[in-house]
């Protein structure tokens, strides 16, 4: 990371209340915990974004508002604005790939089919540091539900609390 400038935190999601504490939401509800109960969020660059410090660090919390499939155009924004390198860029997303609750870290690779990623890779470059939250998959229960609605659709109790808790585990900094 570089040192003398911000980090940009970016959650993926979708906007609108019809996709609150929906499994492809999980990383607005990160960036929300993340910046507090007490955020006041401004709307810029097609995010909400919300500046804060975190462990000595400035910081730019954000939730594109332009749909996970074109989260790149309001990250590129973001990064432009506020002149953020990509090595000082960090992506929370959920990945079906994980079963839920379940955390991974890691810097570039592939998207793995997740149309957020693919947008962000392909306008600022794939070589950014990512926190990989689970959300399984719906054949892990058995279930023929399409990926697509699975994202959509909505946490039971139990998983949600798996979620709650893999949010309250992230370290920016380690």
């Amino acid at each position: 990371m570089q040192e003398n400038k911000p980090i940009l935190i970016v959650g993926l999601g979708n906007p609108g209340a019809e996709y609150a504490k929906t499994r492809h939401n999980v990383g607005f509800m990160a960036v929300d915990a993340m910046a507090g109960a007490g955020a006041t969020w401004k709307s810029e660059k097609n995010a909400l974004t919300y500046k804060s410090e975190l462990d000595g660090h400035s910081v730019i919390f954000a939730k594109p508002q332009t749909y996970m499939n074109d989260s790149g155009r309001a990250v590129l924004a973001l990064m432009t604005f506020y002149k953020i390198p990509l090595e000082n860029l960090i992506v929370i997303h959920d990945d079906m790939d994980l079963p839920n609750g379940k955390m991974r870290v890691k810097i570039g690779g592939s998207s793995a089919g997740h149309n957020g990623i693919k947008s962000i890779d392909a306008a600022v470059g794939a070589e950014y540091k990512r926190i990989r939250i689970g959300i399984a998959h719906p054949r892990d229960f058995g279930s023929l539900m399409n990926p697509a609605d699975w994202v959509l659709g909505k946490f039971s109790d139990a998983q949600l609390d798996e979620i709650n808790s893999a949010i309250r585990e992230i370290r920016i900094f380690e």
